[in-house]
């Protein structure tokens, strides 16, 4: 049977390249890769700031299906994951299928024909019988809103939108934050600047990261016995997975947060910066760093800490809680991204007209992450509560990809025009998430970006990544409303706009 139906699918990162090395080997190649930068990798090819780098060990945080012998380091580095995620569009033959500088600004369903027509910032409109949004959580940086942000004079930048022609050398820096970015930046720019004024609001738990090059030996082996390597994953896998029970049994984290204090004593002699540097929250209630140079660059003579966070920004420079001005050449926002409070990428309208963004006025939800009621034959990679506290998020793209697959084969087999969650099994679902969540560590005593303004998390997944594996293993239609009469939509509907 031919697989005809048009598929659009939003992103070219992990989540992006992934749906559609699947599509291919099951046979569909009515497939379109929409992506708004100029080429592949996602998070991985906007996040070039000094120091970049994944938390998660290379030979994991990989696919599953295209194991990498030759990782340098235990822990990849941004430029390495983007070779790799080059290699992945090479290998498996996705640039035919790849439309680079194209921003998609919002998409609509049609009841009537059982098709979406997605529009892009050009002007272009195409029409899908399938969305899959790849666009992922971490897309979109978020700005503070400080007082006077508007006011300051001299050069600004978000760290996801590092800027390269900025030579920070000897220059007075302000970095506002001290979260996963900033612990990486932080290291690498110090020894440049004049003098570095970093803004802490909330001082994150912070452990050694176990990193080191991979021994040439080591590759050999992985490249010779790929069975080493799948050997080496799993026992990565198995490692990480443990750490789930210290999120959800608070408890169990009293040995990671004595360990974390060991750590901060051994690497900060001095008592009162030391003092400003112990949170007064349980470990694992933010997200849980790793760095072994973050503490070390504070004890540099030209690098001061500041607690308690930006109060406003002014023409010159920064002024801190206490009233204190700081002149800055430079401001560096490690401010984070819009992830718990609307993870929707662009407006999106599903049945009877309703927008994405009403139905998720009370917080991001779907049913496994995936699906969301009122929305037909659109599919979320890394959509609300599938994101993780303790393992690799490419194993949790894989899973929700395999059930995507599973859906778009029941599709087409059965010529289904649309495919549509039931509201009672969705609403059930979260029910018993949020219940769950309830009673785990991120729900404590800290506020983070794993929850929205009103305490809902809709960000992470509360158990084991194997569990929502097996939950996602084959689509079940009985929890759908299921519609007839398939007909491929017939791809772009109207030309771009012709620039002079």
């Amino acid at each position: 049977m031919a697989r005809d139906m048009q598929i659009a699918i939003i992103g070219a990162g992990f989540a992006g390249l992934g749906m559609g090395v699947r599509l291919k080997q099951a046979g569909f190649e009515n497939f379109t890769i929409y992506e708004k930068e100029d080429g592949v990798g996602g998070t991985w090819r906007v996040n070039t700031y000094p120091g970049a780098a994944c938390d998660v060990q290379s030979h994991l945080y990989s696919f599953s299906f295209e194991q990498n012998p030759d990782w340098s380091r235990m822990f990849g580095t941004q430029q390495e994951i983007l070779d790799y995620l080059e290699h992945v569009a090479d290998k498996f033959q996705l640039r035919p299928h790849l439309r680079c500088h194209r921003e998609a600004v919002g998409a609509e369903y049609d009841e009537r024909q059982g098709i979406w027509r997605i529009s892009f910032s050009d002007g272009e409109v195409v029409e899908a019988n399938v969305v899959v949004s790849g666009a992922g959580g971490l897309s979109r940086p978020a700005l503070p809103n400080i007082p006077g942000i508007d006011d300051y004079e001299g050069t600004m930048f978000h760290s996801a939108r590092w800027r390269h022609d900025v030579d920070l050398t000897g220059k007075r820096v302000a970095v506002i934050g001290t979260g996963a970015s900033a612990i990486q930046i932080v290291p690498q720019i110090a020894p440049l600047v004049g003098k570095l004024d970093l803004y802490q609001r909330t001082p994150p738990w912070i452990l050694p990261k176990p990193d080191r090059p991979v021994r040439d030996w080591e590759k050999l082996l992985y490249r010779h016995a790929p069975g080493a390597l799948t050997a080496q994953r799993l026992r990565l896998y198995s490692t990480l997975e443990l750490r789930v029970l210290g999120f959800t049994h608070p408890q169990v984290m009293k040995p990671f947060e004595l360990a974390a204090k060991r750590f901060l004593k051994s690497q900060v002699p001095d008592p009162e910066l030391r003092k400003k540097l112990t949170p007064n929250y349980t470990i694992g209630c933010k997200r849980i760093l790793l760095a072994n140079d973050y503490y070390p660059a504070l004890m540099r003579d030209n690098v001061e800490l500041i607690s308690g966070g930006a109060a406003a920004l002014t023409a010159g420079g920064v002024v801190d809680k206490q009233g204190v001005e700081r002149p800055a050449d430079v401001v560096v926002m490690c401010t984070g991204f819009y992830a718990a409070e609307n993870v929707a990428p662009f407006p999106i309208l599903g049945r009877g007209g309703r927008s994405l963004d009403d139905a998720w006025r009370d917080g991001p939800e779907a049913y496994l992450g995936t699906t969301v009621h009122g929305f037909p034959n659109a599919f979320l990679i890394v959509g609300p509560n599938t994101g993780l506290g303790h393992s690799s998020m490419v194993y949790m793209i894989e899973s929700q990809i395999n059930y995507i697959m599973s859906a778009l084969k029941q599709m087409d087999l059965f010529r289904l025009k649309s495919v549509e969650v039931r509201e009672d099994v969705q609403h059930r679902y979260n029910e018993r998430l949020q219940k769950r969540l309830a009673r785990t560590v991120w729900n404590t005593d800290c506020a983070s970006w794993y929850k929205t303004a009103s305490g809902k998390n809709t960000t992470l997944w509360p158990s084991f990544t194997f569990a929502y594996r097996a939950r996602t293993r084959l689509f079940q239609p009985w929890n759908y409303h299921l519609e007839p009469g398939l007909q491929p939509a017939r791809g772009t509907v109207q030309p771009p706009r012709l620039e002079v």
